[in-house]
């Protein structure tokens, strides 16, 4: 069973290694978008505009997951996609060009918690997934996308709750409850580190100007019935906890938790036909006021 969901975007490398991990987390976001796509869609559909946004800004881009979908959406619309990681853009030039959609697509490399943002333009609907919990003075990013939007454009903002869960009830067997203790631990570290994460936009949008005209929370749980690809987003997910997790594990479920990322394992997500994407967002839409 599906229910609607929003993708994970990122602002790069500002956000902490865990979500912005050098080597393999270009993949983890492509995996995201892949398994994701259809519930991207639906984000997208459901995005209350007064029109045809044809100037977009995607805040945070990662890989292109939002961007992609945008221009899919919004066939006569360009974007302008922002990240820290010049990685990420060049990833995202490529697939543009692959695409056939280069001439749509212009990547700018920029740190969002500047005080002054490059020109991006005076767009009708700026996009910002999983990116503005990295922003280290939120307020100000907030401050500048009011600025930046056109008039009765749109803001839409994502946020996660977590990290999506993967094993079913009960698993590993032998260590029940390991991937909510290893979730626990790294919430714990997210707290202190990117402590914006899981908030509430919603009061934050409106003292910068903003009117919250929707918001939506929205769950997903994706059945993986043998999908390669979902257990290598959940081997790869899983790898990034354990970086964070493994201090604050007992040695018995840093075992088990090894052993469910050791590809030579029939115990491994790899192998396992037993996995779910389970996953909860918010997204707030919101319009700009002008300022006396």
């Amino acid at each position: 069973m599906t229910r609607t969901h929003q993708h994970t975007s990122h602002q790069g490398e500002k956000a902490h290694h865990l979500d912005h991990g050098h080597g393999g987390q270009a993949e983890i976001l492509d995996l995201d978008a892949e398994v994701l796509a259809e519930h991207v869609a639906s984000i997208t559909a459901w995005l209350p505009l007064t029109g045809e946004p044809r100037q977009i800004v995607d805040l945070g881009c990662g890989t292109g997951a939002g961007t992609f979908a945008l221009l899919e959406r919004f066939p006569d619309a360009h974007v302008t996609a922002v990240d820290t990681s010049a990685g990420h853009l060049q990833l995202l030039r490529e697939k543009a060009c692959a695409r056939g959609a280069e001439d749509r697509v212009r990547t700018v490399q920029a740190d969002l918690d500047a005080h002054h943002w490059p020109d991006l333009g005076t767009p009708d609907l700026v996009w910002a997934s999983a990116s503005m919990h990295h922003m280290a003075r939120p307020d100000r990013a907030l401050a500048n996308v009011h600025d930046l939007l056109s008039h009765d454009g749109l803001f839409a903002v994502v946020e996660l709750a977590g990290f999506p869960r993967f094993l079913p009830a009960g698993a590993p067997e032998g260590r029940p409850g390991l991937e909510e203790r290893a979730h626990a631990a790294t919430d714990s570290f997210h707290a202190e580190h990117v402590p914006h994460r899981g908030a509430d936009w919603g009061p934050l949008l409106t003292a910068a100007g903003f009117t919250v005209t929707d918001r939506r929370a929205i769950s997903v749980d994706i059945q993986g019935e043998r999908s390669e690809t979902i257990g290598r987003y959940a081997h790869g997910t899983l790898q990034r906890i354990r970086g964070v997790a493994a201090p604050v594990l007992s040695p018995e479920d840093l075992i088990a938790l090894d052993e469910l990322l050791d590809t030579g394992s029939l115990n491994s997500v790899l192998h396992r036909d037993d996995l779910a994407v389970r996953t909860e967002r918010t997204v707030w839409a919101a319009r700009r006021q002008r300022r006396a």
